[in-house]
């Protein structure tokens, strides 16, 4: 779309001018400053798709007309999917889901009709390199870890197990695959789990964070976990293993608190 409106753009210039010589403008055509170039032009764009709101139809109405006279486009109506994220907006707030794509997750690899599970991951499970363990597929390790990574974005609940589960993708044992396929079972008993931003007018903002003392027994290292939440409504959030091995619990929460408010600044 971006090359389609370059030339809308140099096309209606040389209607309007045909006589004069023109500079081609570099940063439009691939170089590392394009981006910066085309949010000069238009704030925010992702391929060819723009999420707009505002606090009223007359403002969206207005904002409809200008971009239309600027770009070729055409309106979708009220935002209920995008890229693979379900909305649905209703008088208290709005609700984002992925339970489509985790259907077609769950068809792909046959676990339709499993029994649930209550969390994603044992208390007590701990991964290692297990390297006297029996090796698995890695290109369908892979492809269910990266599935699942892309469901966080409406699942924070999982983010933490599925990231541990995801630093053995170079060498995947049946006991990786295990806790894999645990997290999809517990997916499946709890998808009509949901985000909710409710409607309200507390716009404080509140940062929960903890850490695990040592929790990697490849290296020792400790898990960073923090949320970030608007008012009631959840606006970030994730878990990261830290950069320095931690000598006691202290230390570690200390470096996770200091990443979170990072993060909130």
């Amino acid at each position: 779309m971006w090359r389609c409106l370059l030339n809308n753009l140099r096309v209606s210039k040389i209607l309007n001018f045909p006589n004069h010589v023109y500079k081609l403008d570099k940063a439009l055509y691939g170089l590392k400053q394009a981006p910066r170039a085309w949010y000069e032009r238009l704030f925010k764009i992702y391929v060819d798709d723009i999420i707009f709101g505002a606090t009223n139809n007359g403002l969206c109405k207005y904002f409809t007309e200008l971009m239309g006279g600027e770009f070729e486009m055409s309106i979708m109506g009220e935002l209920n999917f995008f890229l693979g994220l379900q909305i649905k907006q209703i008088a208290e707030g709005i609700m984002i889901h992925q339970q489509k794509y985790f259907k077609e997750l769950l068809k792909k690899y046959n676990r339709e009709n499993t029994k649930t599970n209550h969390t994603p991951m044992g208390t007590a499970t701990r991964l290692d390199e297990d390297p006297q363990g029996k090796s698995v597929d890695q290109t369908t390790y892979r492809g269910m870890i990266g599935s699942l990574l892309y469901l966080t974005a409406s699942r924070p609940d999982i983010a933490f197990s599925i990231g541990l589960c995801a630093r053995f993708q170079s060498n995947p044992k049946e006991s990786h695959l295990t806790v894999v396929k645990r997290i999809l079972i517990y997916l499946k008993g709890t998808d009509d789990m949901c985000l909710f931003y409710p409607r309200s007018d507390d716009f404080m903002l509140r940062r929960f964070t903890d850490a695990d003392y040592a929790g990697d027994l490849v290296n020792r290292k400790s898990t960073s976990s923090m949320v970030q939440f608007l008012g009631y409504c959840l606006v970030s959030w994730g878990t990261k293993k830290q950069n320095t091995v931690a000598l006691s619990t202290a230390e570690a929460e200390y470096v996770a608190a200091a990443a979170c408010f990072s993060q909130v600044l």
